[in-house]
C-alpha cells in the first residue's frame, strides 16, 4: 500500500514523500529506520489497484528471477556500488510486485544497520537458507561479488538440471493425457451411435467389439460418477501428499519407480554434492553444510538421511560412515569418494567433481529416457488406436458384405 508521510530528519528539517509498505506499522518502522521522526502518515491505498493486489496474491519468484537478480547484484558490487544503493536500484527496476516489495524492505533493513544476510533471511520464500548462508560466508570473507556470481552459476546449473528432468516427463505425460481424452470422447460420443447400428443389423459381434461396446456403455452410464470420484480422490490425495507421511511416501515412490527412479536418485545426489561443495568451499563447516543441504534437497527421504548424518557427525563419526548406511539412496562411489576427500583434506574438490559427474549422469539418463519413451509411446498409441478402429470397422465391414 502507498502511504504519504511527513517527517523530521535528524537535523530537524521537515520533509515529505511516499512509501510503499504492507501496513501502516511497517511504513512507520521503515521510516524510523531511516532516522526520520514521523509527524503525519496518510493513505494506505494499493499502489496498483486491484491488478496490483492480484499480482501480489498470485505472484511468485522463480529460480530464473533469482539467477538474474544474483548476476545483477554481482555486477553492481564489482562496480563498487554500496549494498544499500544496489538494492534500491534493483527495487526500482523489478517487474514483479512481490520481488519489488522484498527488495525495498531489504534496502530499508540495510539502511537501519542490518547485515545483508540478515536482511535476506527475512524473506525465506524468495531466498533459501542455502542462499542466505552463502551470502553470510561471502560477507565474512569480503568477497560478496564472487559469492553472488557463484550463486547465479550454481542456481543456473540446478535450474537447468531440474528443467531437463521435468521436461523429459512432461512430453510423455501430455501425449498420454491427450490419448486418454480422445479415447474417452470416442467411447462416450462416437461408439454408442455406431454400436446401435451394429446391434440393429443382427450380425455376430466379435468379442473384442463387445469389450469396446461394454466399456462405452459403462462410461456413458457411470462416467459422471467416475469423474466425481477422481476429483474428490485427487483432492484428498493432494492434501495427504502435503503431510509428512504423505510427502515421505510420494518421495520414496518417486525414487523407486523403474527407470524414472534412477533419474531422480542421480538428480538428488547431484544436488547434494553441489550444495555441499558450494558451502564447504565458502568456509561453512561440514555439519552446518549437511544441515542446510537437508533443508534444500527437496526430498523427504534424502532429508531424513542427511539429518541422520548430521547427528552421526556431531557424535564423532566421519561423514562417509554416516552416509554408508543407505546404499540404495546414496551410491557406494559417492561414499568412497567422500571418504577419500576426508582423508586427504580435499572434500570440497572431491564433491565438486562428484557434482559434475552426476550432472552428466542426469543428462545422459534424461536423453536415454526420452529415446526409450518416444518409440514406446508410438507403439502404445498405435495398438490402442488400431484396436479401437478394428473393433468398429470390422463389424461394419461384415454388415456391409451381408447386404
Amino acid at each position: 500500500m502507498l502511504f504519504q508521510y511527513e517527517a523530521l530528519d535528524p537535523a530537524g528539517k521537515s520533509i515529505s514523500g511516499s512509501i510503499n509498505a504492507a501496513s501502516q506499522d511497517i511504513a512507520i518502522t521503515s521510516l524510523q529506520r531511516r532516522g526520520l521522526t514521523v509527524t503525519s502518515l496518510q493513505g494506505g491505498q494499493s499502489s496498483g489497484g486491484l491488478l496490483h493486489k492480484q499480482i501480489k496474491i498470485f505472484g511468485w519468484v522463480s529460480n530464473r528471477d533469482i539467477v538474474l537478480l544474483s548476476r545483477e547484484i554481482a555486477t553492481l558490487f564489482e562496480a563498487q556500488v554500496s549494498a544499500l544503493r544496489v538494492f534500491q536500484l534493483l527495487a526500482e527496476q523489478a517487474d514483479k510486485a512481490i520481488l519489488r516489495e522484498a527488495l525495498t524492505t531489504i534496502a530499508d533493513d540495510l539502511q537501519s544497520g542490518d547485515s545483508l544476510s540478515k536482511a535476506l533471511a527475512k524473506h525465506p520464500k524468495i531466498f533459501s537458507e542455502f542462499y542466505v548462508n552463502m551470502v553470510r560466508a561471502g560477507e565474512e570473507s569480503g568477497k560478496l561479488d564472487q559469492t553472488f556470481l557463484f550463486l547465479a552459476d550454481y542456481m543456473d546449473r540446478s535450474f537447468e538440471l531440474e528443467s531437463k528432468a521435468r521436461n523429459a516427463l512432461i512430453y510423455p505425460a501430455f501425449v498420454l493425457f491427450t490419448f486418454l481424452v480422445v479415447m474417452v470422447l470416442m467411447l462416450t460420443f462416437v461408439i454408442p451411435k455406431i454400436s446401435s447400428v451394429i446391434g440393429e443389423s443382427g450380425a455376430d459381434i466379435p468379442i473384442y467389439t463387445q469389450i469396446v461396446i461394454s466399456a462405452s456403455n459403462f462410461l456413458v452410464s457411470y462416467g459422471i460418477f467416475i469423474l466425481i470420484f477422481l476429483i474428490i480422490g485427487g483432492f484428498f490425495f493432494y492434501r495427504w501428499s502435503r503431510t509428512q507421511t504423505g510427502r515421505l511416501a510420494v518421495d520414496r515412490f518417486r525414487i523407486s519407480t523403474p527407470f524414472i527412479g534412477d533419474l531422480y536418485r542421480k538428480l538428488y545426489v547431484s544436488r547434494i554434492a553441489d550444495n555441499m561443495h558450494a558451502m564447504l568451499s565458502s568456509g561453512i563447516t561440514a555439519v552446518r553444510a549437511l544441515e542446510i543441504t537437508s533443508s534444500v534437497v527437496n526430498n523427504r527421504l534424502y532429508e531424513g538421511i542427511l539429518e541422520e548424518a548430521v547427528a552421526a557427525v556431531k557424535g564423532g563419526s566421519p561423514m562417509s560412515t554416516a552416509l554408508s548406511h543407505h546404499p540404495k539412496e546414496i551410491p557406494t562411489i559417492l561414499v568412497q569418494m567422500i571418504q577419500i576427500g576426508e582423508e586427504t583434506g580435499e572434500l570440497g574438490t572431491i564433491l565438486e567433481r562428484l557434482a559434475r559427474f552426476y550432472q552428466r549422469e542426469v543428462n545422459t539418463a534424461v536423453d536415454t529416457l526420452v529415446n526409450l519413451i518416444e518409440p514406446a509411446l508410438i507403439v502404445v498409441l498405435a495398438v490402442g488406436v488400431g484396436f479401437l478402429l478394428a473393433s468398429i470397422l470390422i463389424p461394419i465391414y461384415n454388415v456391409a458384405n451381408t447386404i
